[in-house]
Order: structure tokens, then sequence, then C-alpha cells
């Protein structure tokens, strides 16, 4: 008779789990993809810039003009600097600058040209001469 606690025998090997072999589930409506897609769609060229209250109260201090044709303008070196990569950058339109967050289409601080002598423009990883 063999004693089972003092058996030389090597013991059955255990059971490895199967591989998981299961299909890639698809991506649910509403998804990452989805959600990425929509938002790059809106921050196209086309979405509308905002205007922080700091850039609001400047542009209305000092009396800068900012008419459709200058909007255009801004608008237009926003998505060129969106293109090539920007992402906090100095738009000149004619006498005015305009820190603006690219991803976020938002003009954080506008300053006109009386009062750009002696200014520094830090935070910044481009600008644009629109």
């Amino acid at each position: 008779m063999i004693d089972p606690i003092r058996s030389t025998q090597p013991a059955a090997p255990a059971a490895s789990p199967a591989p998981a072999s299961a299909p890639a589930a698809a991506p649910a409506p509403g998804g990452f993809q989805d959600v990425l897609a929509t938002k790059l769609a809106t921050a196209g060229p086309a979405a509308p810039l905002r205007f922080s209250g700091h850039a609001l109260d400047r542009i209305q201090r000092r009396g800068t003009d900012l008419g459709a044709n200058e909007l255009a303008r801004l608008q237009d070196g926003v998505a060129r600097a969106a293109a090539k990569g920007g992402r906090d950058s100095l738009v000149l339109v004619d006498g005015t600058a305009f820190v603006v967050s690219v991803p976020n289409r938002t003009v954080i601080t506008a300053v006109d040209q009386g009062h750009m002598r002696e200014q520094v423009f830090t935070n910044i990883d481009s600008a644009v001469i629109a």
C-alpha cells in the first residue's frame, strides 16, 4: 500500500485558465470616440471665440475698436495658431495684442498700442500677426 503523504509520484498539473479570446467590444454610442469627434468638431476654426471677463474689461476701458473685420482677423489668427499647434498665443491685430488660450478659444487679455510700451508677454508659445 502506498502512503499518500510520502508518495513520490508527481501531482497532476493544475488546470490553467483558458486564454481570453473574446472579441473586442465595439465602442458604445456616446463613448470616447464620439466625445472626441464632437470636441474636435466644435473646437475647429468655425467655433466662436470667447472673451474672459478680464479681456472684456480691458477692451471696454481702453475703448479698443473690435468690429466685425477685426474680430474675423482675430479668429483667423487663432485658427492659424491652432493649425501650427499653438496653445497660448499672442495674436496681433492692427495695434492691439490679444493673448489667447488656443485650445479653449478664449481671449485672456487685450493690450492696445498705447499701453503696449514696456509690456512683457510671458507664458506664450507662439505669435501671429493677423
